[in-house]
């Protein structure tokens, strides 16, 4: 009987042993992962920045990049990189996907340079204060809530695909009303996508954590995602937020 007490409370000593390991590796990925979007967050705003300022101090380098062909170039060119990160991220080698991840990172900054001479850089940081506060408080929300938020998710991604319809209707028909509701649903739909993709990126744990190749692009891939989502609030907000020069 002691015998048997005794195999009892050491499964019991493995089984809790195994739990915390698995507690201490979920923590350790999802904190890769916040890193790894807070750099990129980071070089992004240093390289819109620098971008703008140059731009300032140099008209022909403005007008080349806000007033020519190349802006077209500038706008699409994070898509082109986000496409290769999602379809590739396979093929690629974990140091060429990370590679191609600090680029995004990079060329989005130099697309979103403009906001600078748009908005005035105080209003810029408060909205970067409050969007930053808001992802914590969504991101914390979607890693301890034990509700599913899979449903939520199809509703949202849905929503995207209407404002981003809406955004290209809106671009011809210039209403500042559809505007105006396209920046509402913009900020719900992507606070929204923050607490969801938190919690699909930890779900996904389980499946990658026994392979070491598999989880590192997991984790670059679950950056971009919390990445994109962090920006879009951002210009969302920035929309309603934003002082004008």
């Amino acid at each position: 009987m002691a015998d048997y007490q005794n195999i009892n409370t050491q499964r019991g000593m493995a089984a809790g042993r195994s739990q915390v390991e698995i507690d201490e590796g979920l923590r350790s990925y999802m904190l890769r992962i916040y890193n790894y979007m807070a750099l990129a967050v980071g070089l992004t705003g240093v390289t819109a920045l620098f971008t703008a300022n140059y731009a300032m101090s140099n008209p022909s380098f403005a007008n080349m990049l806000y007033n020519t062909p190349v802006k077209w170039v500038v706008m699409l060119a994070p898509l082109a990189f986000i496409l290769v990160l999602s379809f590739g991220i396979n093929k690629l080698r974990t140091s060429t996907a990370q590679m191609v991840f600090w680029a995004f990172a990079a060329v989005m900054g130099i697309s979103l340079s403009s906001i600078f001479l748009v908005y005035t850089g105080g209003s810029i940081a408060q909205t970067f204060f409050v969007t930053a506060a808001s992802f914590a408080s969504l991101s914390l929300y979607g890693y301890t809530t034990k509700r599913s938020l899979s449903a939520m998710g199809s509703f949202l991604m849905m929503g995207l695909f209407g404002i981003i319809i809406a955004s290209v209707v809106n671009i011809f028909l210039a209403s500042s009303a559809m505007a105006f509701a396209i920046n509402v649903i913009g900020v719900l739909i992507f606070a929204g996508l923050v607490a969801y993709d938190t919690q699909r990126i930890k779900n996904m744990y389980d499946q990658v954590s026994h392979d070491g190749e598999m989880m590192a692009r997991a984790t670059i891939m679950g950056a971009l995602s919390l990445y994109l989502d962090f920006v879009n609030l951002f210009l969302f907000l920035l929309s309603f937020m934003g002082n004008r020069d």
